[in-house]
C-alpha cells in the first residue's frame, strides 16, 4: 500500500490541462457566438428585440410591414435591395 503512494500521481494527472482547456474553450465558442457578434446570449428571452443603435433595424421594420400588409410585394424587395446595400443582408436568425 505504501508503494502506491510514492509512485506519482499517475497518467489521470493529465484530465486537469485538458478539462480546463474544454472550459476554456467552450466559454470562448459561446461569446464569440453570441456576444461579440451583436447577438442575444441564451440568458436574454425571445421577447426582446435586437436594436441597431436603440432602435429596430430598418430591415426588420420592412419585414414587419410586410408581414402586416402595409407594403406588396414588389415594394418590399425594392425596398430591401436598398436596404441590403446600406444596411447588409438580412440575419440568418428569421425572417426580417
Amino acid at each position: 500500500m505504501n508503494t502506491l503512494a510514492f509512485a506519482g500521481p499517475g497518467p489521470w494527472i493529465l484530465f486537469f490541462p485538458f478539462f480546463w482547456a474544454a472550459v476554456v474553450i467552450t466559454v470562448v465558442t459561446v461569446l464569440r457566438r453570441t456576444v461579440w457578434r451583436g447577438r442575444r446570449g441564451p440568458w436574454q428571452g425571445p421577447g426582446r428585440p435586437r436594436t441597431v443603435h436603440g432602435e429596430q433595424s430598418p430591415i426588420e421594420i420592412l419585414g414587419r410591414r410586410f408581414a402586416t400588409g402595409e407594403i406588396d410585394e414588389d415594394e418590399y424587395w425594392r425596398r430591401l435591395s436598398v436596404l441590403d446595400e446600406q444596411f447588409g443582408p438580412p440575419s440568418r436568425s428569421g425572417p426580417a
